[in-house]
């Protein structure tokens, strides 16, 4: 028994280093700037979401607190602490709302991927309206943004995660169709 439980461990530690692998990249190759704040339109989001339909909320948690939060180290280190928190709990919601249940799949996973481009856009508009002004009084480092530039990323990260939702979705679907999820 003890061997079964240390090769899903090593399972779920090669899953969730492949993903968050993935959305580092996804990150970090397709970087559009939003120059009203300092931070960038991209992809990564779409691996965190789909290992989070796949594996779970726990695997979700940790792609999206480590893949896109790297990929905020070359940079964008400004970003890293709103990213981890961002994504995590992206990755973490996606995860608890795909799970099984007595729902339909397809309205399941629809209904996780709305929640977690939800959370990108709130979650950003919260750190760069509110928390990073608050921090930058003590620490000027987070002095990046402020409310008008969270208003100015509302559009961008609403695309951004339709954009990533819609690819997870199909990537989704693509696997359904070969394997019984």
């Amino acid at each position: 028994m003890a061997r079964h439980t240390e090769t899903v461990k090593l399972f779920l530690i090669g899953v969730i280093t492949a993903f968050a692998a993935l959305s580092f990249v996804g990150t970090t190759i397709i970087r559009i700037p939003i120059p009203a704040t300092g931070g960038y339109f991209n992809l990564g989001d779409t691996f965190v979401m789909i290992a989070a339909i796949l594996y779970g909320p726990f695997v979700g948690f940790c792609v999206g607190f480590i893949g896109p939060a790297l990929a905020d180290a070359i940079g964008f280190p400004q970003f890293i602490l709103a990213t981890a928190v961002v994504k995590g709990l992206e990755g973490l919601v996606v995860g608890l709302v795909a799970r099984k249940s007595e729902t339909d799949a397809y309205m399941r996973v629809t209904f996780s991927l709305l929640l977690g481009t939800s959370i990108i856009v709130a979650g950003y508009f919260i750190f760069e309206a509110s928390i990073y002004p608050i921090l930058a009084v003590r620490f000027p480092f987070f002095g990046v943004t402020d409310k008008n530039a969270a208003i100015a990323e509302l559009f961008p990260n609403t695309l951004q995660g339709v954009l990533s939702s819609l690819l997870a979705f199909g990537i989704w679907r693509v696997l359904k169709g070969r394997k019984n999820l």
